[in-house]
């Protein structure tokens, strides 16, 4: 019996960091290796598309980034397949189909939606259908399961609730994916530990490509308090308890050990362990580079997998939706 199929991607929006690696890619290769799923990891570059401030003279260079990005992580070609969203047309073609069903109601009402619309005056269109597309990347192929965190639960119901639609009308055809919840640890700018870490804020970002010294500089520099002790505390204490949940989700060990074991010994030497780690847990992303010309020949391979399983799915839907 066939392993069920699971799919996840990345937006390629500039320089990947710290939150990436532990809200997405690490998942991603303890799913792949875990062996019980067909893993397709694609860069979801069309969904790039939607930022206000994207750089088509970058996009090129991200797309490739990202690809890198997962297979220096330890996703492996020969055990999952990696593609480009935008290289596989059923995508959009699908997304269209769903844009007749979706009510606009219902895609005004996504919390995604409403926060990143909030305050301005005129959006991209592709902010609102968002989701559509990201129910085509879906359902084309027949995925079981998808891995989510919190914020992307009412996208994927969205998703159920658009392929029971379409079995409902027109026949039997798409797999309703089930949420595979992963935990994601929130991991905080080391600046300003009230908002999340970003590209936004580059000298709280620990980027995945960052030299060693950048990476115990930013740390070193971190936020913390006028306060010397190692204890978890996020509201008192958050770039403290920031420190310590990246320690927590880079070495394994319980947050309740990590203040045990620095009891008494100040910032100082907490910061500096913590920098130690974050680079070694961060120097595959420095010292394995693929040469382009592999990387390409694993995207190849992973887009004729993905457009086999696509073009059969699209040419099924286009068939019970009566067209030629």
């Amino acid at each position: 019996m066939p392993k069920p199929i699971l799919i996840s991607g990345i937006q390629p929006t500039g320089r990947l960091h710290l939150g990436n690696y532990l809200g997405a890619l690490r998942n991603f290769v303890e799913l792949q290796n875990s062996g019980k799923y067909q893993c397709l990891f694609f860069v979801a570059d069309l969904h790039s598309l939607t930022a206000a401030d994207f750089d088509a003279a970058k996009k090129q260079e991200e797309i490739l980034g990202v690809a890198r990005a997962y297979l220096a992580a330890g996703v492996d070609p020969k055990k999952s397949s990696v593609f480009v969203q935008s290289h596989i047309a059923e995508s959009s073609e699908l997304a269209w189909v769903f844009n007749t069903l979706a009510p606009v109601g219902e895609l005004e009402r996504m919390t995604q939606y409403k926060d990143k619309s909030a305050g301005r005056e005129s959006v991209n269109v592709g902010l609102l259908t968002y989701p559509l597309l990201m129910a085509a990347d879906i359902l084309l192929y027949d995925a079981a399961v998808v891995p989510v965190g919190e914020d992307q639960l009412q996208h994927l119901e969205l998703t159920r609730t658009l392929a029971r639609k379409f079995n409902n009308r027109f026949g039997d055809t798409f797999v309703e994916p089930q949420p595979l919840m992963t935990k994601t640890p929130r991991v905080m700018s080391l600046t300003d530990p009230s908002k999340k870490m970003s590209k936004s804020l580059p000298e709280g970002c620990l980027f995945l490509d960052d030299s060693p010294a950048d990476v115990k500089k930013k740390i070193m520099r971190a936020v913390t308090d006028s306060d010397s002790k190692v204890t978890f505390d996020p509201v008192q204490k958050a770039g403290v308890s920031n420190l310590l949940l990246i320690y927590e989700a880079l070495s394994g060990k319980s947050v309740a050990s990590l203040e045990k074991k620095y009891a008494g010994k100040g910032y100082g030497q907490f910061k500096a362990d913590l920098a130690d780690l974050a680079v070694v847990a961060l120097a595959p992303f420095r010292e394995l580079k693929p040469k382009t010309s592999n990387l390409k020949a694993a995207l190849a391979a992973g887009d004729r997998k993905a457009k086999k399983l696509a073009s059969a799915k699209m040419k099924d839907a286009k068939k019970k939706l009566g067209l030629l």
